[in-house]
């Protein structure tokens, strides 16, 4: 039977470990956690429940990804991407290490869906459900690309198949929390945007092509959303995902998802990206010099 070890990565998150390490334990061989120094009981709690844990300093989610993957003392023929504040929503049907042994041997990787549950609500329209991601993969075979923001998993040879199985993102903190973190991500999404336009260090990127894979395709309607003006991007963002795709129907926890995720968060993104330009008077040679110094990229 194959082996599969499931890398989660962390920080503060007591909240959240014991749900994720729990519905993993019966389905994985091995799981892991790279810690970035939590001051609350998440390693206790991992350790306590007999995981493996590891620390190191964070810089980004794909160097601490990839740190994990070559550090960690990885034995197993395959390894599964899951965050602590996400979980496998057990499927009976399916005996994953079964399925896995018995996939043809040029498969590398394995799309399985993500669903996001919000304030209590499975956001099941306006695009977010399913979405397949490549989340398990041959140990080897893959690794996390260099970006600030929206990071997939990139293999290196092989084919792909899909798993029908559910990845459950609910993150149990309040919505101080959630805009607090999403502030944070708005500077991330920035540094990612600008790197993407100006390609101050992007490498080992997913390819852009809308008719590829769910990664492929995000990448190229990424690359089209730059196309747009700032503050205009995020309206018509919004009005894509709560009107035409339909995620009105998921009630008000739905709306509250949509303006904050689909309009908020990104009008901070662009927010941010216009202060830059004003900063530096639409210098881009100061502005990409302002990306380096400040994130330390070299």
């Amino acid at each position: 039977m194959t082996t599969i070890t499931a890398i989660i990565l962390t920080f503060n998150e007591e909240q959240h470990i014991e749900r994720c390490i729990n519905s993993l334990k019966e389905s994985v061989t091995e799981i892991i956690i790279v810690d970035s120094y939590s001051t609350d009981r998440t390693i206790e709690i991992a350790q306590n429940l007999g995981v493996k844990t590891f620390q190191n300093p964070w810089k980004n989610y794909a160097t601490q990804f990839n740190w994990a993957l070559d550090n960690c003392g990885i034995k197993s023929e395959w390894v599964w991407r899951i965050d602590a504040d996400e979980y496998y929503e057990l499927n009976t049907t399916i005996d994953l290490k079964k399925t896995l042994t018995n996939l043809e041997n040029d498969i590398t990787g394995v799309y399985i869906k993500r669903k996001i549950v919000f304030m209590g609500k499975p956001l099941l329209h306006g695009g977010w459900f399913p979405v397949w991601h490549l989340k398990i993969w041959k140990h080897k075979r893959g690794f996390c690309e260099n970006r600030w923001m929206d990071e997939h998993i990139k293999l290196v040879e092989g084919d792909t198949t899909k798993l029908d199985i559910v990845q459950v993102d609910e993150n149990l903190n309040d919505l101080t929390w959630w805009t607090e973190k999403h502030n944070s991500y708005a500077t991330r999404e920035m540094v990612d945007l600008l790197d993407t336009k100006y390609c101050i260090f992007s490498e080992n990127s997913v390819d852009p092509n809308f008719f590829g894979t769910g990664e492929q395709r995000k990448r190229y309607l990424k690359l089209a959303y730059l196309k747009f003006p700032l503050f205009v991007r995020p309206f018509i963002y919004f009005s894509y995902r709560y009107f035409f795709k339909l995620g009105f129907l998921d009630g008000k926890s739905g709306f509250v998802w949509h303006v904050l995720q689909g309009f908020w968060y990104r009008f901070l993104v662009d927010a941010k990206i216009y202060e830059l330009q004003k900063i530096y008077k639409n210098d881009d040679q100061a502005i990409i010099n302002y990306i380096k110094k400040t994130y330390k990229i070299d």
